[in-house]
C-alpha cells in the first residue's frame, strides 16, 4: 500500500522518490543547515512533505540548473525556503529578481570585457584547429 502525499517518509523512501542515493541525502545534512529530518531514537530519519519539497528544490539546483552547493547556501540566505521550493516546483530565477539584480553597472561591464576577451579567444582557437 503507498503512503499519502502527507506522510513522514524514510530516508530509503525519500532517495527513491528524489532519485539520489542516501548518502547524499545524509551529506546535504552537513552542508545545508536548513535540512532537519525529524530523527526517531536511534537516529532514524524521517522526512516531512516539506522536507522533500525543500530537498526536491536543492536537488534541482545542484543536478539540473548547475548550482554549487554554495550557490544554493547562498540563494537559501538571501531568498529563503520559499525559493528553494519554488525550485523544486520548476521555477527558475526570473530576470530582474534579487539574484539577477545584483550585477552592478560596473560588473556588467567587466563581464562584458570578459566576454570579449573569451570570443578573442576562442577566434584564435578555431584559426589554430583549421590549419
Amino acid at each position: 500500500m503507498a503512503k499519502g502525499p502527507e506522510a513522514f517518509r524514510t530516508i530509503s523512501e525519500a532517495a527513491d522518490e528524489l532519485n539520489v542515493p542516501q548518502h547524499v541525502l545524509r551529506f546535504w545534512e552537513t552542508k545545508f543547515a536548513f535540512i532537519k529530518p525529524m530523527k526517531r531514537a536511534g537516529g532514524r530519519r524521517f522526512y516531512r512533505p516539506s522536507d522533500i519539497a525543500v530537498l526536491r528544490g536543492v536537488r534541482r539546483l545542484l543536478h539540473d540548473e548547475g548550482y554549487t552547493i554554495k550557490g544554493v547556501q547562498r540563494l537559501h540566505r538571501e531568498q529563503g525556503l520559499r525559493r528553494l521550493v519554488a525550485a523544486g516546483e520548476g521555477e527558475t530565477v526570473a530576470p530582474g529578481s534579487k539574484a539577477s539584480a545584483e550585477i552592478t553597472p560596473e560588473g556588467r561591464e567587466r563581464l562584458r570585457e570578459m566576454l570579449h576577451d573569451l570570443e578573442a579567444a576562442k577566434h584564435r582557437l578555431d584559426g589554430v584547429l583549421k590549419a
